[in-house]
């Protein structure tokens, strides 16, 4: 199916994704967060290519400090709420928390309002705090907080166990080239049709996918059959890692994708791709959990 958006250049469907710039993150990474330097030359590549959408989390390090000193000004940012219980146990304190935590992200990023705040552990909302969790949810935008409320979510079996009263506007899931349960569940057309924004993040898989053979951790070898399949069709048709995998994640109809890079050359590389591609074997796809969820890793 071609994405609706189909006539927009790349970078209007980019999210900047921010850990990098606050934590050391994704499987590839070896030199840590990125320099204030090298994070300002970031955003301003990114502002002139057109991106405008930039996607962070309190639970980020330092993220949401570092962006407010760089001026975030022109960005519309989304944020995510760290689970319940670091905020509080009791009930009839979830609004107030939140919207202090809230307080604080605006505070840091130096805005008045967030585009959306997402809850980091959607689970949250099935705990006993869940209702006032949601009310709080609803609060946020009511005050003009928030424009957006949603959830951040591992897989879409999250979704589905979640109430249908519980109603968003963003629902920000994995999705790339070995992990397409989101569409094949059928949860991005039933999202889609309800007018959710769809956001979509690990592209790369951590950047696990656009790694050559032997940079991949030994973790991985269990895999091999896979990784020879991707790096065999990536080959036979001429393309480049990163090619294949940003041309899959927008050949289908999602609103943003979340990319993180460490570095200007990384970003530029990401803006020049056309999105046009080849659709990768069905072979390549996998449900096991032990690959597709990097929080499920070990790799020491």
């Amino acid at each position: 199916m071609a994405p609706p958006t189909s006539a927009q250049p790349v970078s209007a469907r980019l999210a900047l994704g921010s850990a990098q710039f606050g934590m050391r993150y994704g499987v590839a990474n070896r030199a840590g967060p990125v320099s204030d330097a090298e994070l300002s030359a970031i955003l301003e590549c990114a502002r002139a290519a057109g991106v405008r959408t930039l996607d962070t989390a309190i639970q980020y390090g330092e993220s949401e400090e570092r962006l407010g000193r760089a001026g975030m000004g022109q960005w519309q940012v989304i944020s995510k709420l760290p689970p319940i219980e670091s905020l509080t146990r009791r009930p009839e304190r979830v609004g107030e928390e939140t919207a202090r935590a809230v307080h604080g992200s605006l505070r840091r990023l130096g805005i008045a309002m967030l585009h959306g705040v997402l809850l980091h552990r959607p689970q949250d909302l099935l705990s006993p705090l869940g209702a006032a969790l949601y009310e709080a949810l609803l609060a946020l935008k009511r005050e003009g907080l928030v424009a957006r409320i949603g959830i951040s979510v591992y897989g879409p079996e999250e979704i589905e166990e979640l109430p249908a009263a519980f109603r968003f506007d963003i629902i920000q899931a994995p999705f790339n080239v070995v992990d397409r349960r989101l569409s094949a569940s059928g949860w991005l057309d039933r999202l889609r049709t309800a007018g959710v924004e769809v956001h979509v993040r690990s592209a790369f898989l951590q950047g696990l996918l656009l790694m050559r053979e032997a940079e991949r951790p030994g973790y991985f070898a269990r895999w091999s059959p896979l990784w020879r399949c991707w790096h065999d069709w990536l080959a036979e048709n001429e393309l480049t890692a990163l090619q294949a995998c940003l041309s899959f994640v927008l050949s289908y109809p999602v609103d943003r994708v979340v990319v993180g890079v460490d570095g200007v050359a990384q970003l530029q590389a990401i803006v020049a791709q056309t999105g046009q591609s080849l659709p990768p074997p069905a072979s390549l796809a996998s449900i096991d959990p032990e690959l597709i969820n990097p929080s499920r890793w070990n790799l020491t």
